[in-house]
């Protein structure tokens, strides 16, 4: 039977066609003939006591601020600290605010977007006190600590850094008021 058959009779039954269960299972179309996978991820913009930015290596090929998906059950903020903390080693993080949302695809392996999964990426802003940077997840090597004009500069992601450079103006001024 073909996947047209299969689906005419999944209808007649009241049940969702190929395109039905791929959407509910998180998949969503971008057009006609491919499908990609949406998802949640949360992460931060952690700021130090010298107003270095926390960046961070995904898989060694590329850059990109601490973030990951959000696990099931968990809200967004408790992921953004999980993130951060296996991706740079850093435990000790005080929220300051969130600083928004923006989607981008995934980073594929050789640096081009991997238009198989979408990310929608909520940010918050942190401040820490911690400078030693000690990564435990192993497809994040690396972390290092950058002067905040040179974020932009070093994130891989075009769409990354077209959000440090909106929210970049607005992150030391509230982070002074509070500290």
């Amino acid at each position: 039977m073909c996947a047209a058959s299969r689906d005419r009779e999944r209808a007649s039954k009241g049940e969702p066609g190929t395109a039905g269960r791929l959407k509910l299972a998180g998949y969503a179309s971008y057009d006609k003939l491919k499908w990609m996978k949406k998802t949640h991820s949360a992460g931060g913009v952690v700021t130090n006591s010298e107003g270095k930015v926390l960046v961070v290596s995904q898989h060694g090929t590329s850059w990109s601020l601490p973030k990951g998906h959000i696990d099931p059950g968990e809200d967004a903020v408790a992921a953004a600290k999980r993130e951060i903390y296996e991706e740079s080693g850093v435990r000790d993080l005080e929220f300051i605010r969130e600083l928004g949302t923006y989607e981008r695809h995934k980073i594929g392996v050789n640096g081009d977007d991997d238009r198989s999964e979408l990310k929608v990426i909520t940010m918050f802003l942190f401040k820490t006190k911690e400078k030693l940077l000690r990564p435990v997840d192993p497809d994040n090597p690396e972390a290092k600590w950058v002067e905040k004009s040179k974020v932009p500069l070093l994130l891989t992601h075009e769409k990354d850094k077209d959000f440090f450079r909106r929210v970049e103006r607005t992150l030391f001024e509230r982070v002074r008021r509070r500290g």
